[in-house]
């Protein structure tokens, strides 16, 4: 059984950074596509940023590019959300998914598993 485990959410202040991490458990992460997606309150879930399987293909929201980087470890089965320059609009809960089969491009429709999700609160 798949299972994706995020942590690193908190409480920081407008400008700080946060370093989210997602766990994937039961499956081969290196066939994996991954994505952090997120959803503040009263608004729809969005994509934040994903890669490829292999990791040569990135990709992210536009408000947060060059503020957001993911990255992945396959040898710890982990994938990361580096966030700098937060701002009060990042405040949501953000969530890791996977998708397998070796995929290049995700979205939020097609993703085989989920995390449950952490919490980034940005405020002063």
């Amino acid at each position: 059984q798949v299972e994706l485990v995020e942590s690193g959410g908190d409480l920081v202040q407008p400008g700080g950074s946060l370093t989210l991490s997602c766990l994937l458990s039961g499956d081969d992460f290196g066939s994996y596509a991954m994505g952090w997606f997120r959803q503040a309150p009263g608004k729809p879930r969005e994509f934040v940023a994903g890669f490829s399987w292999h990791g040569f293909i990135t990709y992210y929201l536009e408000s947060v590019n060059n503020r957001f980087t993911i990255s992945r470890d396959n040898a710890k089965n982990t994938t990361f959300l580096q966030m700098n320059d937060l701002e009060s609009e990042d405040t949501a809960v953000y969530y890791c998914a996977g998708k397998g089969g070796h995929a290049l491009y995700i979205n939020g429709a097609i993703m085989d598993y989920w995390g449950k999700g952490t919490l980034v609160t940005v405020s002063s």
